[in-house]
């Protein structure tokens, strides 16, 4: 973040995020919350089907394979689309946490095209939080971890209670989610952001 003051600024008295004693071990897979979620559901076929990894202290990795379904201009990559895989990298945040937050504010820098077929490398972390907002940022890289940086967000996710997926989503996926007789997918379809 630069030196200004922005919405996305942690304040003064914001403390540090602290990675929950339960959160998935460095490397570990987090995996699908939800199997119809666009960004990490497999049952969206044109879905990004992120695959995120636990990293060091509250931070996660994931890769994004750009396929054709995800062009915006031709043979590029949709700015939306690019957003959206960096805010689900984002939300994968609330796993090491063990909150539950969906997306306050998220600001995107776009500063290098991302072709179709180009695996892109993201990483994002949490850097503070302050009463029920949790202050992060996440970068997405071509071609490596170490590549150029083709997009970069900055973000403000708000802690929320499972209720508040209850009470807004639909009906039916809502009954269908809850109805499951596996009761962990139950609990991790309302654990991080929609």
């Amino acid at each position: 973040m630069s030196g200004r003051t922005t919405a996305l600024t942690p304040p003064a008295d914001a403390r540090p995020p602290v990675r929950h004693p339960e959160a998935p071990a460095p490397g570990e897979i987090i995996g699908s919350h939800y199997e119809h979620c666009f960004g990490c559901g497999g049952g969206q076929p044109h879905g990004l089907h992120l695959e995120t990894r636990a990293g060091d202290g509250v931070s996660v990795t994931a890769e994004f394979r750009v396929r054709e379904a995800h062009q915006g201009a031709p043979g590029l990559a949709h700015g939306g689309v690019l957003a959206t895989a960096l805010d689900e990298t984002l939300g994968s945040l609330g796993w090491l946490l063990r909150t539950i937050a969906v997306t306050g504010r998220l600001e995107t820098d776009f500063t290098r095209p991302v072709p179709v077929g180009t695996v892109l490398h993201l990483t994002a972390e949490a850097v503070a939080v302050h009463g029920r907002k949790i202050y992060c940022t996440a970068t997405g890289r071509i071609g490596g971890p170490e590549g150029p940086v083709a997009v970069q967000a900055d973000a403000v996710f708000i802690e929320v209670k499972v209720d508040h997926f209850i009470e807004n989503g639909r009906k039916q996926e809502i009954q269908a989610a809850l109805a499951d007789p596996d009761q962990v997918k139950v609990a991790r379809a309302f654990e991080v952001n929609p």
